[in-house]
């Protein structure tokens, strides 16, 4: 039997799967004979490294290695299937290297692990034949000869003054780059899922790809509809890192072999290895589900950014509102923005306004500054009511959400454990028998206020169970639904009633709602938390895009103190005005994005090491050490604490780095006491 040739280029160069910051590096290993046909750049291995076999990826093959000796050779190929592409792999690079991270930890973000079933079955049926994308090309190109979503003359994007143009130079080619301010409004000019589906379809006319990524399952749903009705059902994949492990690595293999040029999903897909890549999107980056939650804790925006830096292609992110990283990003001309004139903006979106924001207003309803549900909301509901749904969007799920004590308001505590008194299901506000512990669980019989001795308790918050059996009070003929967290509904009927529901979780209406009340709106604006009021302008203008518009009669009334400048932007419909303003003030307070921010939370002895062995940029700050107090059933004294980094953005690569730099000494050493590092964190509270 002949033995096989030695093989041409006899070293790997290997990404080992060890997530330790002083081994953030590729590690050479000698290939054999038998292995040359499937070590190929990209394929899964299996290595001898420290004394135990590990995991790791083909990053290239080389004809010698610059380490002196002889080198081991690779333990097995688990599979010739080149899973780790050279673009992927710089992108991986790239973003460990912004979050100081390791190399590891990003590659377990990116590649799904292995479905040998999966990987074993070939292609995806139906698929094979669309490798090359002629087919998915010829049915787009039908579907433009006619009028639709798709088409030369349609669509969202079209709605826009800029819009033809974008799509034009995506179709081309071209590789511009822009932020669609979408117009809040159930019309065709506020569906933004119509208007990606509409860019990658025009990326997939000129033969390149598209990567569209969605913060959860609703948006990505809607998502699927738009480009089924664009790209038909084989023109693109769903790539979701919860749809199980078969479905996952089915889709990532249809990007990774060309059975698709589009991929869709949520953060997991800003991964997708996607060939000949033209277009990256991205749909409402302020949602917080978009930031990855293990570390090095990527956000899906910047791993998009990052990712049309190293391939130069077409980016489009959008949403209803503006994120202060969007606006930094368009003030330095990185982004174009794509947007309607505010004549267009009056037409299409709802009227909205603030509830006692005129003396009118005050006279007719003297009490409506401190009520919670004042005469306008009632006049807007019957007024709405009979011309179809109406929306009432509250902060908190629930009931009674917290108790205070009715005579000198200290809040109400658990008497075992100190946790928040709250009354989860309907009950009587001084009913203390069916109030019980949020921590604990324990009934609250016999409360009593250890300030003054009161045995009775009023409710400050108030949540949507206890609003939607006031508003089935107030409208007994009306049937009043409720929409809130596990119970979220998808639809309601375009008929008279009342849906109650929390952010996030307001059902679609069909032919949208004829009216919406925001309530509470200063509990949203009063959160310890650096983007609250960006947060919650988004949360309402999203509530504001269900809604009919003006022209058909579509009004929304938030309840709150009309000179707060987040009500204000939402009763302009400026998101951008308030993006403006928002970064010039973190810009003179020195916060992200105007500037890079480092959070680095150990122990007080860990974080003590680190400030020892930090080597920072000229310029940069070092804030703290400051404790963070425990939370939660059980909490005892501070153990934790917290170090602040933060640099100007043109230093923040080097900060970056320097902070790492300190990880992988740590890691060497092998010190006790985890860090845990957060490069511009989402939460800063």
């Amino acid at each position: 039997m002949p033995q096989p040739s030695a093989p041409d280029l006899p070293v790997a160069r290997v990404a080992i799967d060890v997530p330790l910051s002083h081994l953030d590096q590729p590690f050479d290993y000698a290939v054999t004979a038998d292995q040359h046909a499937d070590a190929v750049p990209g394929a899964r291995v299996r290595v001898r490294f420290s004394g135990r076999l590990c995991d790791g990826y083909i990053l290239d093959r080389l004809a010698a290695s610059d380490h002196d000796g002889s080198l081991a050779a690779l333990h097995k190929v688990i599979s010739p299937e080149p899973v780790l592409t050279h673009e992927i792999a710089d992108l991986i690079r790239r973003v460990a290297d912004h979050y100081a991270g390791t190399f590891a930890d990003v590659m377990r973000l990116a590649v799904p692990p292995r479905h040998a079933a999966t990987e074993r079955a070939g292609r995806m049926d139906g698929q094979a034949t669309a490798v090359d994308g002629r087919k998915v090309r010829s049915a787009i190109t039908a579907r433009q000869s006619g009028e639709g979503v798709d088409g030369h003359d349609g669509g969202p994007l079209h709605l826009y003054p800029t819009g033809p143009g974008y799509l034009e130079a995506v179709r081309t080619g071209g590789r511009p780059r822009a932020f669609w301010q979408v117009t809040p409004s159930i019309a065709e000019v506020g569906d933004w899922a119509a208007g990606l589906a509409q860019a990658a379809s025009a990326c997939a006319d000129s033969g390149r790809g598209a990567v569209l990524v969605v913060p959860d399952q609703r948006d990505l749903d809607r998502l699927r509809r738009a480009c089924a009705a664009v790209l038909g059902p084989a023109g693109f994949s769903v790539l979701v890192a919860d749809a199980g492990p078969a479905a996952r690595y089915r889709a990532f293999l249809a990007a990774l072999r060309g059975d698709v040029r589009v991929v869709i999903g949520n953060r997991a897909a800003a991964y997708a290895p996607v060939r000949d890549l033209g277009l990256v999107g991205l749909w409402d980056d302020g949602d917080d589900l978009l930031s990855e939650q293990r570390t090095p804790y990527p956000h899906a925006r910047d791993v998009l950014a990052l990712r049309a830096a190293g391939t130069r292609c077409a980016v489009l992110f959008a949403a209803y509102g503006r994120t202060a990283e969007i606006e930094a990003w368009l003030e330095r001309g990185w982004l174009r923005e794509l947007a309607q004139d505010r004549a267009g903006v009056r037409h299409d979106a709802p009227r909205v306004k603030v509830s006692a924001d005129s003396d009118l207003a005050l006279a007719r309803d003297p009490q409506a500054r401190s009520a919670r549900l004042p005469h306008e909301v009632f006049e807007l509901i019957r007024a709405a009511v009979p011309q179809g749904p109406v929306l009432v969007q509250v902060p908190r799920s629930g009931y009674l959400v917290a108790l205070v004590c009715s005579s000198c308001r200290e809040p109400a505590r658990c008497r075992f454990c100190g946790g928040p008194v709250r009354v989860p299901e309907r009950a009587a506000p001084a009913d203390s028998a069916v109030a019980s512990c949020a921590w604990c669980g324990r009934p609250q019989t016999d409360w009593e206020c250890p300030i003054c001795g009161s045995h009775r308790t009023r409710a400050p918050i108030v949540g949507a169970a206890r609003t939607a059996e006031e508003l089935g009070r107030a409208f007994p003929g009306t049937a009043v639904q409720q929409s809130a967290g596990g119970k979220a509904a998808a639809t309601v009927p375009d008929t008279a009633g009342i849906v109650v529901a929390t952010p996030g979780a307001e059902p679609q209406a069909e032919g949208g709602y004829a009216g919406a009340v925001l309530l509470d709106t200063s509990l949203l604006l009063l959160r310890p938390d650096l983007r609250a009021a960006e947060e919650a302008l988004r949360r309402w203008l999203n509530a504001v895009a269900l809604v009919r518009g003006g022209a058909d009669g579509g009004s929304v009334i938030a309840v709150g103190e009309s000179s707060g400048r987040a009500l204000q932007a939402l009763v302009r419909v400026d998101p951008g005005g308030f993006a403006a303003r928002e970064l010039a003030e973190r810009a003179e307070a020195r916060f992200p994005p105007a500037v890079t921010m480092v959070f680095v939370e150990g122990r007080p002895a860990a974080l003590a090491e680190f400030q020892a062995l930090a080597e920072l940029p000229a310029g940069a700050e070092l804030l703290g050490p400051t404790e963070l107090p425990s939370t939660g059933p059980g909490s005892g004294e501070t153990e934790l604490a917290r170090l602040t980094l933060r640099a100007a953005v043109a230093d923040g690569t080097v900060l970056a780095r320097a902070v790492k730099a300190v990880a992988g000494i740590r890691s060497a050493r092998k010190s006790e006491g985890a860090l845990r590092i957060r490069v511009d964190p989402i939460a800063t509270g």
